[in-house]
């Protein structure tokens, strides 16, 4: 589910899009096609995939869904990275001197 939704959320899976079927979803993520099958339908009761019988599955189309889920996403990094940096023990120039490489790996300004 968070592979699908980390794909809309980068422009892999369009707005509106049509996902790749059930089958070829497990095949490219090496999962078991019945586990792929409870993802696409986990999905689709959250609102963020539409399934429709013999078409197949599209990604939500309302922007403001994906955006919704970006957020989550990010917040949810961000929890995880400001957890694991406490655990560090570090100061806050190091942590400081951390972000500006960050910043500069990902292309930021």
């Amino acid at each position: 589910m968070e592979a699908v939704k980390k794909g809309a959320v980068r422009g892999e899976h369009a707005a509106g899009g049509q996902l790749p079927s059930v089958r070829d979803m497990a095949a490219t993520m090496g999962v078991n096609a019945n586990t792929m099958a409870r993802a696409y339908q986990e999905l689709e009761r959250e609102g963020f995939v539409d399934t429709r019988r013999g078409e197949g599955s599209f990604v939500t189309a309302d922007p403001d869904r994906i955006d919704e889920e970006r957020r989550r996403l990010a917040a949810a990094a961000s929890q995880q990275f400001c957890a694991q940096i406490r655990d560090l023990g570090l100061t806050a120039a190091q942590i400081r001197a951390l972000l500006e490489q960050i910043k500069g790996e990902t292309g930021q300004p």
